[in-house]
């Protein structure tokens, strides 16, 4: 018998690992992204968000005392009419911006830490768990308020609460998808997220009941103060709405990208 019958058959070899996104790339394409998600934020606050503003300050106009007279006008450091479009479109566009930079960190941090889940659906937890975290809890503690409604002498407290409560979601939310990851190895991902969402959650609500009560809003009419809180809720939805579905999609061309890359490479290498 020949020596090469006893000769085993070479295995294949074994196909090489898809090389991850890299981070800058993510992060440049994310700063572009929150940058469109605040130009399309500020087109939306400018339509919903402004004629509630407009209206707010006519009603504080309408309730306030007159002028003595004499008396010399107050001097406008910025005009309506600048706050209204050039203002309001820069903060848009530099907090979208810097928001969209911080969760395409958090994606690059995340993706391939979040058990199973490919980048894709990694970057959309991210975008999810920030919304909540960020945006949607503290505002429905703490909604947002006309001009001229609420005691100006609580404003500080106001201010301090609300960074209180932000902290302590997003701290909770980070914590919340470490203990998910971890329980997904022992339970199934339905009931490990169940889990650290209910825990989430009785954190949140008691941070909450510890917090001030929010001032009294006076007796501003109801329809200008719904009206102007649906439209900051808008504003918000938008702005994380367009980075989320952005980041994913950016995120899924970059993974396609690679996989396409480690293929050309295993076949140019099989060559």
């Amino acid at each position: 018998m020949s020596a090469s019958a006893h000769t085993p058959a070479p295995h294949p070899a074994a196909p090489a690992s898809t090389p991850p996104i890299a981070p800058r790339a993510l992060l440049v394409r994310g700063l572009l992204v929150g940058l469109l998600a605040g130009l399309v934020s500020f087109g939306v606050s400018a339509v919903v968000g402004e004629p509630t503003i407009d209206a707010a300050i006519a009603y504080e106009e309408s309730v306030a005392p007159a002028p003595e007279p004499g008396a010399p006008a107050e001097d406008e450091l910025v005009s309506r009419g600048t706050q209204a479009t050039w203002g309001l479109g820069a903060a848009s566009v530099a907090v979208g911006g810097a928001l969209g930079g911080l969760v395409a960190l958090g994606a690059a941090l995340a993706i391939g830490r979040l058990g199973r889940l490919d980048p894709t659906r990694a970057t959309a937890v991210v975008a999810a768990v920030g919304f909540v975290a960020v945006a949607l809890v503290p505002w429905l503690a703490f909604p947002a308020n006309p001009p001229g409604v609420g005691d100006p002498g609580t404003i500080g407290s106001r201010t301090l609460a609300w960074f209180g409560l932000l902290d302590v979601s997003v701290l909770t939310a980070l914590a919340a998808v470490v203990v998910a990851v971890r329980l997904a190895t022992r339970l199934d991902a339905y009931a490990a997220g169940v889990l650290a969402a209910a825990g989430y959650l009785v954190v949140v609500l008691v941070t909450v009941a510890l917090l001030p009560d929010p001032a009294p809003l006076g007796d501003v009419p109801a329809q200008v103060l719904w009206d102007f809180r649906l439209a900051s809720l808008l504003t918000l939805t938008t702005l994380w709405g367009v980075l989320g579905v952005g980041l994913v999609g950016t995120v899924r061309r970059l993974q396609r990208d690679v996989v396409a890359r480690a293929d050309r490479r295993a076949l140019a290498a099989s060559l």
